[in-house]
């Protein structure tokens, strides 16, 4: 499935970075504050949207007012970006892949429904700034997760096109978007949530970026 691969996108929560534990928690204490168990309606389903579509999705269905909704969207980033920025570790492989592909001279993207600072964020505290040609967040595009218009965006900022592009992702909203910008993905759950059998939409689902990389070494794909 990687012959003809010369492009590697990565989404960030959960795939470089292990910080799904920390949405997890953020958002059950800040959705708390507004009178929703987030466990009890089922939080995991708005996992990997933009924030501010998460808000507006729980908003939807139960509404508040003890908080605006920007109000909610900035107290979950600036817990997140606190925690992230504190304790923040890299996601097993992530390191030893990413040296992987840039040796092989793999064109190397990263597309995250995740806020730009956050982004920032990930890459300070992860050290790996280096390794990439292009990042995006979705924070200003008109769409995020599972709409294809952030992995669209890479590939073009990168040049490169959407069939000869892979991602990596973790959650079934971000497979999806990958799917649907005609592009190659690979699953790797983060073992956070709940087992998604849906997950097989992606053209492979793996148990880490471990054996993400032995898959290319299998097949000794450079570029």
């Amino acid at each position: 499935m990687l012959k003809n691969i010369d492009t590697v996108i990565f989404d960030m929560d959960g795939v470089l970075i292990d910080s799904e534990p920390f949405w997890k928690e953020v958002e059950i204490k800040v959705f708390a504050s507004v009178g929703i168990d987030f466990v009890a309606v089922g939080g995991e389903r708005t996992v990997g949207l933009r924030i501010d579509e998460v808000v507006d999705y729980w908003h939807a269905l139960y509404p508040w007012k003890e908080k605006t909704k920007p109000e909610v969207v900035e107290e979950i980033m600036s817990e997140m970006t606190h925690v992230i920025s504190t304790k923040g570790k890299a996601m097993n492989g992530v390191v030893e892949l990413l040296d992987y592909l840039k040796r092989g001279g793999f064109k190397i993207g990263l597309a995250t429904s995740s806020y730009d600072v956050l982004l920032q964020a990930t890459l300070k505290v992860l050290g790996i700034e280096e390794y990439f040609d292009v990042t995006n967040s979705a924070q200003s595009l008109t769409y995020g997760k599972p709409h294809p218009e952030i992995y669209i965006k890479t590939a073009t900022d990168l040049n490169s096109a959407p069939d000869k592009c892979l991602v990596i992702e973790d959650s079934l909203n971000g497979v999806i978007a990958g799917k649907a910008a005609k592009m190659k993905v690979i699953a790797v759950p983060d073992g956070t949530h709940s087992h998604e059998p849906k997950l097989m939409l992606a053209d492979k689902v793996c148990n880490n970026l471990v054996e993400v990389l032995d898959l290319f070494k299998q097949e000794e794909l450079t570029k």
